[in-house]
């Protein structure tokens, strides 16, 4: 990790304050995964284009996300299936800044998400009445209907484009925990561009030189495949086994648009 944060340092720096224009909660998200090792040619050719964020010094903060669903893990099958408008509940914990949120993510049949959160430091495996009037204004569920599921921990980089048009998160050292389970993926890169709208991107063109391609990815989805093995997961074959390849072949290039 050395070597990269090495080139986060060339980056300028941007604060949380000054990200406040580009929060995107209406936005329009495209994902790619790719191997840890392509990461640093990526970000060289980013660094005049992009500001870096900075918590209290720190360019890879910590998140630790804790994601809810129904006991018959609804919202997860939902995904699977390919619903369209459907929702994901999670706390999640910025730890180098000290916040805490309870979040809603809305995907429509539009392809747009919309995400609500509110300020959130009560204990999350122990929703509380504010949690539970936030969640049934926003969704279909209530407190008494949704469980926790899965823990999903991770470093972050985020970008700002110079424009102030769009935001790029790159995760690494991805680990799902649930219990007594534990997964880790050291060698996966998942990066989001968030935008309103088709704007040109410097990081669209550089991944595309890098035969990098968009993959429509949940974590969420990805980490119950490795928590519960036993769920259904026939829809995502083809994604769990590119993941692979990434994780264990440090030369794979992923190419195919899944």
């Amino acid at each position: 990790m050395k070597a990269l944060l090495n080139i986060l340092n060339t980056f300028d720096t941007i604060g949380l304050e000054e990200m406040d224009s580009v929060k995107l909660m209406d936005r329009m998200d495209t994902k790619y995964s790719f191997s840890l090792g392509q990461l640093p040619l990526v970000l060289e050719k980013l660094t005049k284009d992009y500001f870096v964020l900075n918590i209290s010094e720190n360019k890879l903060p910590g998140y630790k996300t804790l994601y809810f669903d129904t006991p018959s893990l609804e919202l997860y099958h939902k995904h699977h299936n390919g619903a369209l408008n459907r929702y994901k509940i999670r706390y999640r914990n910025y730890v180098e800044s000290n916040l805490a949120f309870l979040e809603v993510k809305f995907k429509n049949n539009k392809g747009r998400t919309i995400k609500d959160r509110i300020k959130y430091k009560h204990n999350p495996e122990e929703l509380d009445e504010r949690a539970g009037e936030f969640i049934q204004k926003k969704t279909p569920y209530t407190v008494q209907s949704l469980k926790p599921v899965i823990w999903i921990n991770y470093n972050r980089i985020t970008l700002v484009d110079k424009q102030l048009k769009e935001r790029v998160t790159i995760d690494v050292n991805l680990e799902f925990n649930h219990q007594q389970a534990h997964h880790k993926m050291e060698n996966l890169v998942i990066a989001e561009v968030k935008r309103v709208g088709k704007l040109n991107s410097k990081i669209t063109h550089v991944l595309k030189e890098q035969h990098i391609r968009q993959a429509s990815l949940s974590k969420y989805c990805m980490g119950m495949t490795y928590i519960y093995p036993q769920l259904k997961k026939n829809n995502f074959k083809q994604k769990l086994n590119s993941l692979n390849k990434i994780m264990y072949d440090h030369s794979f290039k992923p190419v195919a648009n899944f």
